[in-house]
């Protein structure tokens, strides 16, 4: 699972940026060092940051890229960007167990897209959706289990349907978008 790039903070629209310069590079570089393992399936969340990080290695594969909606960012309860980000923040500080039922539904759709993988794919997603899986594989109920750098590859196994975590990827400071 990859991180998507670096988001561009001034994009049009804000709901779904795309990558700036930086984020770019970050796919450049990710996919380059991701190129010697394939080529293999690549999967992307349907969201503009994720797409154009897997542009890059799709693009040195010469690959299609399947949109996979289930990897998607976390549903926000609101569309108004201040409060998304002040929701997100009191969310990051807790528990699955805590939040409401449309959420445990979107939280167990991406386990079990992940967990269905029948063979080694990229998958191109989100910070959230990152811990997720890694939570799962772990058996750990908190939303953030740790904090993958934009453009960081956590690899996992799906061992006969049940996710093992197999290796963090980079971790870092980074703005969740």
């Amino acid at each position: 699972m990859v991180r998507h790039g670096r988001a561009d903070a001034n994009a049009p629209d804000p709901r779904d940026p795309g990558l700036d310069d930086l984020g770019h590079r970050q796919a450049r570089e990710t996919a380059a060092a991701l190129a010697p393992k394939g080529p293999l399936p690549i999967r992307s969340s349907p969201f503009a940051r994720a797409r154009e990080t897997a542009a890059a290695l799709a693009e040195l594969w010469e690959a299609e890229v399947a949109i996979e909606p289930r990897v998607a960012e976390i549903p926000f309860p609101m569309t108004d960007l201040a409060e998304r980000g002040a929701w997100l923040r009191r969310a990051m500080a807790g528990g699955w167990s805590g939040l409401d039922d449309r959420l445990q539904s979107w939280r167990r759709d991406l386990v079990d897209c992940v967990a269905r993988l029948d063979r080694d794919c990229v998958v191109f997603c989100h910070f959230i959706a990152i811990n997720v899986a890694a939570g799962a594989a772990q058996g750990d109920d908190r939303l953030v289990i740790f904090q993958p750098d934009n453009a960081s590859v956590t690899v996992l196994s799906n061992d006969g349907g049940k996710l093992r975590l197999l290796e963090f990827g980079r971790e870092a400071a980074t703005k969740v978008n």
